[in-house]
């Protein structure tokens, strides 16, 4: 099982940029595929993107394409979430999450999840 801490959130207005952290404690997660997903005010929890242990490929969602970008520290245990152009509708709480294997956008195939970090873009 590996810890996971989100940290990074805020408040900003649209246009601007953020960058989430996920720390991982307890087991390395270089070797462990890792998601991001956010929830909106009376939204489900959807997936944004992902870093799969194989290569470090990335993934994202169509919503979030070409403005949020993955990578993982050089430590190898944190994996950011480089946020930019912000827009109103990206408002959520922010997690991340593990799994073993490639890369998937299901929620349920994660295993190990943090406790969620909040953004606000204000219009």
């Amino acid at each position: 099982q590996v810890d996971l801490v989100e940290s990074g959130g805020g408040l900003v207005q649209a246009g601007g940029s953020l960058r989430l952290s996920c720390a991982g404690s307890g087991q390395t997660i270089s070797t462990l595929t890792v998601g991001w997903f956010r929830q909106g005010p009376g939204k489900e929890r959807e997936f944004v993107g992902a870093i799969s242990w194989i290569g470090d490929d990335t993934h994202y969602a169509d919503s979030v394409k070409g403005r949020f970008t993955i990578s993982r520290g050089t430590t190898k245990n944190t994996v950011y979430l480089q946020m930019n152009s912000l827009k109103p509708e990206d408002t959520g709480d922010y997690y991340c999450a593990a799994k073993t294997g490639s890369y998937a956008h299901v929620i349920s195939t994660y295993k190990d999840w943090g406790q969620g970090t909040h953004v606000t873009v204000s219009s």
